[in-house]
């Protein structure tokens, strides 16, 4: 059933626009429920896309972390983002007199 169910998830996503705006802003992280759609595996690294409403997730995670949470098509999951946050910092930039200070944007 799992498989046949993450199929569902995937198709409605597709057929049924989003209705409403998602909410923003609620913290530092957000939480979206989903189920996993597929999940690819190598020797070190898995590859899980979930279907969250309307929204496709791709999470890359180590091998042994998929292999302990079972996750396979169909498995319900809680997908948990952190916001990404501007730095700034100081770039050194090199010319004929030597090095110099710079303010640079990261992010």
């Amino acid at each position: 059933m799992g498989p046949s169910l993450a199929r569902f998830a995937q198709e409605r996503a597709v057929s049924e626009p989003l209705t409403r705006s998602p909410v923003v802003g609620q913290s530092a992280r957000n939480r979206m429920v989903g189920l996993v759609t597929n999940v690819l595996r190598d020797t070190v690294m898995a590859q899980v896309d979930i279907q969250a409403g309307p929204f496709r997730l791709v999470s890359l995670l180590s091998r042994e972390a998929a292999d302990e949470l079972q996750l396979e098509p169909g498995s319900l999951v809680v997908a948990v983002g952190q916001g990404h946050q501007r730095r700034r910092g100081v770039a050194r930039a090199l010319d004929h007199r030597g090095p110099r200070r710079t303010a640079a944007r990261f992010g």
